[in-house]
């Protein structure tokens, strides 16, 4: 183990963390000892985080049977019943050890055709809240009952295991990260739950053929209301039924590999489902096993349970959660979900406006020691997996190397980045848009902490907010969206979706997300079936034949986004890091910035359109535009040619010193991409 006494890198490079460098020291010292305490029990983390291969369903070949353990420390009794004893609660009585761990043992002589693949079973349990039929904590396969809704586990021994042989996929070649965000339920165009299959049929050859090279999947693990987003967990160990089985998951996510495609997990360990009957809330009899006793166990404003990361049995459930989806069914890393929720006590809802925030009593220090865990065996186990966190709050130390005093995330959600435009498109005129401001939040972001930048994701999405395109042309869509309507609205909106996000990937960080169908306008918000809709599954599906329709406009802001993702990729946007600053016009809302060879000059202005603009270029050269927002092809006007070649003359810059410079037509309402070749 490290010596603690030296100074950590992270205070080192960051004067500003000085004054509260004993708080990092200790952090980092936590971390140190529990790491001590798994390499003396366990001899790594990776062989310590293994209770999916203890827990729950385990052959004994030795005995020649199945145990079923569970940890339920509470518990006065436990049974277990299911089909194969004609669902019989007290018959088959589960046995304690002294740890608080109820097992059974299934002999294969007696129960050889009667506990078979598929067979469903429960727990009966005996606690402090009465006699309750449950379902274990490390339950592989939860199904529902289609006649009662009920959700039962099920036994899941397939004959032959899932053949994983040539799946050597490797998420640190793919390059900078272009991520898809895409729920399994919703991708497809049909009114219903969509399947794993169908999305690897439908789904992934559009992900491919867009230019994305990473899948982020929600709503995996199992979870009683569809319409949570898969954010009230139930079962942490089993994939969503509704969507097929295990196996076609695992089907999806190797052709996503031979495709080329990353598959990223949206991981939600912030908290579970209350739910009695479906999930692991009060699943000993106490209110106390998986979450702190009380109210310091509930998260009122999402009405669901925390989980306590300070219990030594409650970070090896976590940790070895973390571990299974990796080691079972191959994807290639995680998205953290609500990480500023646990992280703080007071869940983020304050304002963080003092170094004090980070490091008071307000934080959750066990939470912080947890996800530092997270990331030490999800790249101890697997090298080159990805690991985001979502965290609004900007905890420092969050994408820094564990090594280095911080928790270990690669990447951070650039959270700021949507709620601008958001802010932007509802209470500010165009001809009021601040630049400055702009350019201020695309770029807000330390050198060493790689960010996600996005426009919108499926946050924005949701029933009670409004997706860009919603927001830009609003009803006009449903009217307006032909490609022989003129409509001024249309026109806008078209234009400032393209330009938004064209900002966005080409400012806002190291890495990119789109979330499903918002890349060509999807016109309508998601709406999950409830009762105030009439539990309808027309808003929960994506309408993929809008984008695909030659007389429609939703094709041409799809094209554009498969070029520029295109483009991105080809000149490696993402990996030059900070966009150079050459020039910000506030009369005339145009700003310009440089990627390497690459020059974008962006004009926001909603009217001004200036012949022979001139502006400055990153040097000397020929300057012939690559892609312009403009373009017919993408229901532009093409006010510029893009056959036009800009030579660069010598000229004064602001400073007094020799500078290069071009002339260009700078309409409005348009971003152009330049190339300069020499």
């Amino acid at each position: 183990m490290e010596n603690t006494t030296r100074k950590l890198p992270i205070v080192e490079r960051d004067a500003w963390l000085q004054p509260v460098e004993e708080h990092i020291n200790r952090r980092h010292a936590q971390y140190e000892r529990q790491m001590e305490r798994i390499a003396g029990s366990s001899g790594s983390i990776v062989d310590y985080a293994n209770g999916y291969r203890y827990f729950g369903w385990q052959r004994d070949e030795a005995l020649d049977g199945w145990w079923l353990r569970e940890w339920l420390p509470g518990a006065h009794d436990v049974y277990v019943f299911g089909d194969f004893n004609n669902w019989q609660r007290t018959e088959i009585r589960m046995h304690r050890d002294s740890a608080g761990v109820w097992s059974a043992f299934f002999p294969t002589a007696m129960y050889r055709d009667r506990l078979v693949h598929g067979s469903l079973y429960k727990l009966h349990v005996h606690g402090d809240n009465g006699w309750l039929d449950r379902i274990p904590a490390y339950a592989a396969r939860v199904v529902q009952d289609e006649a009662t809704k009920n959700y039962t586990a099920q036994f899941w021994n397939p004959a032959e295991p899932f053949d994983w042989r040539g799946d050597a996929f490797d998420a640190s070649k793919i390059g900078s990260l272009l991520i898809y965000e895409a729920h399994v339920g919703m991708a497809q165009e049909r009114e219903g739950v969509g399947t794993y299959r169908e999305f690897t049929d439908k789904i992934l050859p559009i992900i491919k053929r867009d230019g994305y090279n990473a899948v982020q999947l929600m709503a995996v693990a199992e979870h009683p209301y569809y319409g949570s987003f898969g954010y009230h967990v139930s079962s942490f160990f089993a994939p969503s039924s509704r969507c097929g089985t295990p196996e076609e998951l695992k089907e999806l996510i190797r052709r996503a590999h031979e495709l080329g495609l990353a598959v990223i997990m949206d991981l939600v360990h912030a908290h579970y489902v209350k739910n009695l009957n479906e999930g692991i809330n009060e699943l000993d009899g106490t209110d106390h096993l998986y979450s702190p006793a009380g109210e310091a166990g509930y998260q009122p404003y999402w009405d669901s349970k925390l989980f306590d990361y300070g219990k030594e049995e409650v970070r090896h459930f976590l940790l070895s959660n973390v571990k299974y989806w990796l080691d079972e069914f191959h994807f290639d890393g995680y998205r953290f979900d609500g990480v500023t929720s646990m992280i703080y006590h007071h869940h983020g809802y304050v304002t963080f406006d003092s170094r004090d925030r980070f490091f008071d009593t307000g934080v959750n220090e066990e939470a912080l020691l947890y996800l530092t865990l997270a990331n030490r065996l999800t790249h101890d186990f697997l090298p080159s997996a990805v690991t985001i966190a979502e965290d609004v709050s900007g905890m420092p130390g969050m994408c820094i190397p564990i090594a280095d005093g911080g928790v270990g995330f690669d990447y951070r959600l650039g959270m700021a980045i949507p709620d601008f435009w958001i802010k932007q498109l509802k209470e500010v005129p165009d001809e009021e848009w601040n630049i400055w401001e702009m350019w201020s939040v695309m770029t807000d972001r330390l050198p060493e902490v790689k960010t996600v930048a996005y426009a919108e994701s499926h946050d924005q999405a949701l029933v009670g907010d409004k997706t860009i395109a919603f927001r830009l042309m609003d009803k006009e869509m449903y009217f307006h969206m032909d490609r022989a309507s003129e409509n001024l609205v249309i026109d806008r909106g078209m234009a400032l979706h393209k330009m938004i996000r064209l900002m966005t990937i080409s400012t806002g960080g190291q890495a990119y997300l789109n979330f499903m169908g918002n890349e060509f306008g999807h016109p309508e918000w998601i709406d999950f079936p409830r009762q105030g809709n009439g539990w309808s599954y027309a808003h929960a599906r994506r309408q993929w034949s809008l984008a695909k329709n030659g007389l429609l406009r939703y094709a041409w802001l799809g094209d554009f986004d498969r070029a520029m993702i295109r483009l991105v990729k080809k000149y490696k946007v993402l990996e030059d890091g900070y966009a150079w600053n050459l020039l910000m016009d506030e009369r005339n809302k145009t700003m310009v910035f440089s990627h390497g060879r690459l020059l974008f000059v962006f004009n926001w202005h909603p009217t001004a359109s200036i012949p022979d603009y001139e502006l400055p270029v990153q040097g000397p050269g020929k300057y012939v535009p690559v892609l312009s927002t403009d373009e017919r092809r993408f229901g532009g006007q093409e006010r510029q040619s893009m056959e036009t070649e800009h030579f660069s003359f010598p000229a004064k810059g602001d400073d007094g010193k020799d500078c290069a410079r071009i002339r260009i037509y700078n309409t409005s309402r348009t971003a152009t991409v330049y190339l300069r070749k020499k």
